[in-house]
């Protein structure tokens, strides 16, 4: 094989006058330059701890501390209060100037040490303060201002019992008689198993930097034994109205390069830290360690995630044949071109897929135990093995794909809604799905992403993906004719074709899990769309916060189509804390319930009336918002105290029925991060879509929101065909109109318009 011989860095042959040695000095200046790059990096690495080990001091500062401690001495004063006399004692022999000089570099040290850990200990105070966010937009208490803070812990705090606060959550789902059911299983479980279920929790919060982190990866993600397509998967979108180049090779070039330029930079520790929009409150970055170079792994019991520390190249999937493509040749990164050229050559790759290659990725959209038995069975060993490594170890997954998507054609709405079901899950067997992320380009130039959710949550992910776009079109850019720019080296070694040998059997179990995806996929009904009659710039005049109008309307629509309320996550993250990943928002409250009731109900109520509930509504919605960011939430919570009693083998009532209600109406928001990266009052036209999810309950919706500039709010809605109670379209018109209808509201009427109108002097146009 080609790849074989160029691995190989010398020959030799036995002649009657010895041993001839044939040195390959190509495969020998490879193996330098690779192992250049390789410890060029383990420098890095090394560089980035001992500064990250000394924050918020620096290496260079310690020097300063040893000269000024020196510098003090020689003129005969002892700033360590007689600690240097004693270090002297404890010395070996040498000379006495000698003693002098290496009990003051030690003390020094110790003096450095101690004023890191202070300043360390002042900085998680001042980083602990959440109360900031608790205070009315435009007023500033006193000891915000002096941002004085009441503890020493950045970790997760873990929360009292929150018998009370569930019961409020509860209570517009529930009718009296079981809604004293309910508050009768809580008192219960407070005055018995809950205080010793929380004394577990409490050594745990003591042990671990995160009480709930490690949990929930584990037992909401990985042990899960059903499909993660469309299950646990989610998805982002290109720009909505923009595509770059038509040419797909092209396209391909500039985004592959994009992302690797991210993981340098994140790898040399370069990336701004991710802040709380309008603020200068750093989050957690734990999660950003495994975006590249991770897979999930199958397990009969349990799925485990792999991260390496290091690719130099990518997989392909093209017309049911698997690529290896390398991105760095001679120690560097292939240039856009270099790449498109590469990929191009994959696209005219004639080839035929290896027999049972085409639907192997069908294995991991399926159930997660027999993709296990069949990865232990067939993939193990020899040439399987090696192509999966090949796969699994490959910095992320790429599919060229044959079909054209987007927003276009006579239909754009129908065109949407096709788009995210591609992206979703594609024809079930061409994504890898266990990969960390698989990049989708297609033939019309439009690209897309899918994401396995288990190693870090949607933010992280939509953070490369606005750097990858912004820098795909606005820095790298194409030439006239849509190719990359610059030059490419045609004697580049071919991207190298894996090699399989799938047996009858393997086949069989690749068709049966084709059968379960291809039945949830088929399920799945998907609504995209783009409402643009308003955005957040008219809804902060109405002095409302964005996300809280929208979930009112998310309310509001449910409550029109389905006539009763149901329980609402909202996705919360908590990335204030160390390893914080995400909190629920239970957005139906008694407050939220009230408001539409008095909305909807048959008598006639105020404006004034429905404005004031809408209001406490919506304060209330911020309230429980602000509470879940800053670690108060009541469900993560509740699912590590289930966790400890399933540890103890013990059976709580209470928390086997409240871990088991069904989110109907799965929500979540995804903003933009990264807004310096785009000029979207300029060029409006280049924004993301922005992504979505599936339904997480059969009868109920996914949808995902994400607000862009003032004018813009696009939607996804999911939910199944095999439920006949839910319909992705009509729940979109019905969040269309709740939207209007709330702004109709909380607008100034009519009369009052028109006089503001006449109030205001009128400026001539110019002509």
């Amino acid at each position: 094989m080609a790849e074989a011989h160029q691995a190989v860095a010398f020959q030799f042959t036995v002649t009657p006058d010895g041993i001839d040695l044939q040195l390959s000095h190509q495969a020998l200046t490879e193996i330098y330059l690779s192992g250049m790059r390789s410890w060029k990096k383990r420098i890095v690495r090394i560089k980035n701890s001992v500064i990250t080990g000394v924050y918020p001091a620096s290496p260079s500062s310690w020097l300063f501390v040893v000269i000024a401690i020196l510098a003090t001495m020689y003129t005969r004063s002892d700033p360590s209060m007689g600690l240097i006399a004693k270090i002297q004692e404890h010395l070996p022999s040498m000379s006495t100037q000698c003693q002098a000089v290496v009990s003051a570099v030690l003390f020094s040290t110790m003096l450095w040490l101690m004023l890191i850990f202070t300043m360390r200990l002042c900085l998680k105070q001042l980083l602990s303060y959440h109360r900031w966010m608790f205070e009315q937009h435009g007023k500033m208490s006193t000891t915000t201002k002096i941002w004085v803070v009441s503890t020493f812990s950045s970790v997760f705090p873990l929360p009292n019992l929150l018998k009370y606060q569930y019961l409020e959550s509860v209570r517009p789902l529930m009718d009296d008689k079981e809604y004293e059911r309910m508050t009768k299983l809580a008192a219960e479980f407070e005055s018995s198993l809950g205080n010793r279920l929380q004394w577990y929790l409490k050594l745990k919060a003591l042990w671990a930097s995160n009480y709930v982190s490690d949990w929930w990866e584990e037992y909401v993600y990985l042990r899960g034994r059903s499909p993660i397509m469309v299950n646990s998967n989610y998805y982002g979108m290109d720009f909505l109205y923009v595509t770059p180049t038509p040419i797909q090779a092209a396209r391909a070039g500039n985004s592959i390069h994009s992302f690797f330029l991210y993981r340098r930079k994140l790898n040399k520790e370069e990336l701004k830290p991710s802040r709380i929009p309008g603020t200068v409150i750093p989050l957690c970055a734990a999660q950003c360690e495994r975006i590249f170079n991770t897979t999930r792994i199958p397990g009969e019991e349990t799925d485990t995630v792999q991260h390496w520390q290091d690719s130099d190249y990518i997989v392909v999937y093209h017309r049911g044949r698997y690529f290896r493509l390398r991105v760095y040749q001679a120690g560097r990164l292939l240039s856009p071109r270099e790449i498109e050229f590469q990929i191009q050559r994959i696209l005219d790759d004639p080839s035929p897929p290896s027999k049972g290659e085409a639907k192997l990725g069908a294995l991991t959209a399926g159930d997660r135990v027999p993709w296990a038995k069949a990865r232990t069975k067939y993939f193990s060993s020899g040439i399987n093995k090696r192509s999966l490594d090949c796969i699994e170890k490959a910095a992320f997954f790429v599919t060229l794909d044959d079909e054209e998507q987007g927003m276009m054609g006579d239909d754009p709405a129908a065109s949407l809604d096709r788009y995210a079901k591609s992206l979703l899950h594609g024809k079930c067997y061409d994504r890898w799905f266990d990969k960390s992320f698989t990049v989708v380009y297609y033939k019309n130039g439009k690209n897309g992403i899918n994401a396995e959710h288990s190693w870090a949550d949607a933010p992280v992910l939509a953070h490369v993906w606005e750097y990858t776009l912004a820098t795909d079109s606005f820095q790298l850019g194409y030439n006239a004719e849509g190719h990359c720019k610059g030059d490419v080296d045609p004697s580049l070694p071919r991207p190298v074709k894996l090699s399989w040998e799938i047996p009858p059997e393997c086949e069989e179990q690749i068709a049966q899990s084709l059968a379960v995806a291809q039945a949830l996929a088929d399920d799945v009904d998907f609504h995209v769309f783009s409402f643009q009659e308003f955005g957040k710039g008219k809804v902060k005049k109405c002095r409302v916060s964005p996300d809280g109008f929208i979930q009112m309307a998310l309310q509001l629509a449910y409550f029109r189509e389905r006539g009763t309320f149901c329980l609402t996550y909202e996705a919360s993250m908590t990335r204030l804390f160390r390893e914080g990943r995400t909190e629920t928002v239970r957005s139906c409250t008694n407050e939220s319930s009230a408001f539409i009731r008095a909305l909807e109900g048959g008598e006639v109520r105020a404006a004034d009336v429905c404005k004031h509930l809408f209001r406490v509504a919506t304060e209330k919605h911020q309230l429980l918002y602000r509470l879940a960011m800053t670690g108060a939430g009541i469900d993560r919570h509740l699912f590590c105290l289930y966790v400890v009693s399933k540890y103890l083998g013990v059976e709580s009532p209470f928390l086997k029925e409240v871990l088991s209600e069904p989110w109907r109406l799965s929500t979540s928001q995804t903003p933009i991060q990264q807004v310096e990266l785009f000029d979207i009052d300029n060029h409006p036209e280049y924004v993301s879509c922005g992504g979505g999810f599936g339904p997480v309950a059969d009868d109920g919706y996914g949808v995902s929101y994400c607000v862009l500039g003032e004018n813009m709010i696009n939607f996804h809605i999911s939910c199944k065909h095999s439920c006949p109670d839910t319909d992705a379209h009509k729940f979109g018109d019905q969040i269309r109109q709740a939207l209007r209808d709330l702004l109709k509201l909380l607008s100034p009427s009519q009369t009052e318009a028109s006089k503001t109108e006449e109030s205001q002097p009128k400026v001539k146009k110019e002509q």
